[in-house]
């Protein structure tokens, strides 16, 4: 399912904000008790409004007071494990960012020498025309490519494994 696009601009109407506002809230309950019901979790949530003079308590004043005081009870060092912050979340979102596009990077590189490979076998490029910076990604994408055919042969009953002529790789070098 695609995600919404959810724009934040402040609501100048008061009333429309309110409306908003407690249907955010509504929703907002409702997932933290899926969260506690699903997952067999205690969870509370504490809501302040500028609408109501008394905070929103969920479940019930009792059970976030037993909620709160077992947190309140560990250590700080159990307390802030999981906690992050913005400049924290931002730099472990960029580490995984940047982890995914080197290995989009190498997986681009092995398509493109891949497709050059085919291109030469087709007689569409000629091999001089190779940039030998890629020679170890080739080697690579050959020695994939030959094991895939010495299997695929062996499937179809074409290769005898004792006979080095009919073998892919034995041919290649």
């Amino acid at each position: 399912m695609p995600r919404r696009k959810v724009t934040l601009a402040y609501m100048s109407n008061k009333s429309e904000r309110k409306i908003s506002f407690n249907k955010r809230k509504k929703g907002l309950i409702k997932k933290a008790s899926e969260l506690c019901t699903l997952c067999a979790v205690d969870g509370c949530a504490i809501i302040y409004s500028p609408f109501e003079s008394q905070p929103e308590v969920w479940p019930s004043p009792e059970e976030t007071a037993s909620v709160l005081s077992r947190y309140n009870s560990l250590p700080e060092i159990e307390q802030t494990r999981y906690m992050t912050n913005l400049e924290s979340f931002t730099k472990q979102r960029l580490e995984k960012v940047k982890k995914d596009l080197h290995r989009l990077q190498i997986e681009n590189k092995r398509k493109e020498v891949k497709c050059f490979m085919y291109k030469c076998m087709a007689g569409i490029k000629k091999p001089e025309e190779f940039d030998m910076t890629n020679a170890d990604v080739m080697r690579s994408v050959m020695e994939e490519t030959t094991t895939a055919l010495n299997s695929r042969m062996r499937e179809l009953n074409i290769v005898d494994p004792n006979d080095p002529a009919t073998s892919v790789s034995q041919n290649l070098h």
